[in-house]
């Protein structure tokens, strides 16, 4: 007989609509016993079944769904079929855009919680952020290696995150070589370097790359100034859009040497381009005090809010820094602005920089949004998918 997480009375609404979380003050009792991430059956307070899913004792979302299909085994055949599915999209993406790395699987609106899957070239950088993703990585790895059997694995789950699911940070190659210390992907046309091994998240922000790419229609003999720059896909972008100068800046100077890499990899003039390690907030104080003017800035900053309790300490923080932002540009000028924050909806991002306009002295239009690419897909049962959100604002 199964381990089954039976429901409080009417707590199963939100499982009726394939939402596929299942928060711990949903469950009235266990049925049996359930190690760290096994798959268990959800039902209703009557017993009727409702979902097959992974169970995580010490998180607050107690059960994450697998499948809403009865007759559906979680194994090898289950894993490749969520594969193959996902491949579908991506292949069709990475033809349309001239893409050799993408992301092949984003968690939840996948079918496949707590699962990130990047692909850079032949190489499958795995991130497993749930219980239940750990628990069926051996089955994960063999549908990946029956699959792309080219493809070597490297595994990035060391984020701080698993600890919230009883678990160990783990980073290390799976099979297959190693990845070299910088690989070259392409992406719209610019070559850019990724750092499987230590750089951020799996190795780069694949999500932004629609965003990067909008970045040359507003650049052309502009000056820019890119914020968070990381390894510098802004700057490569507004050199190719022809800009008159992109100054970068980021606290980690081995992020900014790669920029320049990336700058050089592209035959872009390297004299248009400046690198600064600096603290972003404290330089944008410096350069509104020293009267220095932009007419392109690129405010993509790293996630201000974990959780919810740190919302309005990161609404203070994404209105000042966009208000300083603000004030640097020239009359006409352009902020692209972004929030990765999950729990930042897309309406308070727009209030947020709109009440920092309001403080700036200045008027705001908006006249773009982004999201994330769109081999980040959001499942319309998961609206919790969209996390990454920015717009293109004319500064008057």
């Amino acid at each position: 007989m199964s381990v089954r997480l039976v429901l409080t009375k009417g707590r199963e609404k939100s499982l009726l609509r394939r939402h596929p979380w299942v928060f711990s003050g949903a469950v009235a009792r266990m049925e049996g016993k359930a190690n760290l991430g096994e798959t268990i059956d959800v039902v209703d307070s009557q017993g009727k079944w409702l979902a097959r899913a992974a169970y995580s004792p010490s998180s607050q979302i107690r059960a994450r769904v697998w499948t809403f299909d009865a007759n559906e085994s979680i194994d090898i055949e289950f894993f490749i079929r969520r594969l193959k599915q996902a491949q579908l999209w991506r292949e069709w993406l990475a033809a349309r855009d001239g893409l050799d790395s993408y992301r092949l699987i984003a968690g939840e609106s996948d079918g496949m919680p707590g699962v990130t899957i990047d692909r850079f070239g032949n190489f499958l950088v795995l991130q497993l952020l749930s219980a239940g993703a750990e628990y069926q990585r051996p089955a994960l790895v063999a549908a990946l290696q029956n699959l792309y059997p080219e493809c070597a694995i490297y595994d990035r789950s060391d984020v701080a995150v698993r600890k919230k699911e009883g678990m160990e940070l783990t980073q290390g190659p799976v099979s297959g070589e190693l990845p070299p210390d910088l690989l070259p992907i392409e992406e719209h046309g610019m070559k850019l370097l990724v750092d499987i091994k230590g750089g951020h998240k799996t190795g780069y922000y694949l999500d932004q790359r629609d965003s990067r790419f909008a970045t040359r229609q507003y650049v052309k003999d502009k000056r820019v100034l890119n914020c968070f720059s990381y390894t510098g896909g802004f700057a490569v972008s507004a050199l190719m859009g022809g800009c008159s100068q992109v100054v970068s800046v980021d606290t980690s100077q081995d992020a900014l040497d790669v920029a320049k890499q990336n700058v050089e990899l592209n035959k872009l003039d390297l004299s248009k381009a400046e690198f600064l390690r600096d603290d972003v907030f404290k330089l944008l104080r410096k350069y509104r005090d020293q009267g220095e003017k932009f007419d392109v800035i690129v405010m993509d900053p790293p996630k201000f809010v974990e959780n919810k309790s740190q919302l309005m300490g990161a609404c203070r923080g994404y209105k000042d820094i966009n208000m300083l932002a603000i004030q640097l540009l020239n009359p006409g000028g352009i902020l692209m602005t972004f929030s990765c924050s999950g729990l930042m909806t897309t309406d308070l991002f727009q209030k947020i920089i709109a009440d920092a306009a309001v403080d700036a002295g200045r008027d705001v239009q908006f006249i773009e949004q982004f999201r994330q690419a769109a081999d980040h897909p959001v499942i319309a049962t998961y609206p919790e998918g969209l996390y990454l959100k920015g717009f293109a604002c004319r500064i008057m």
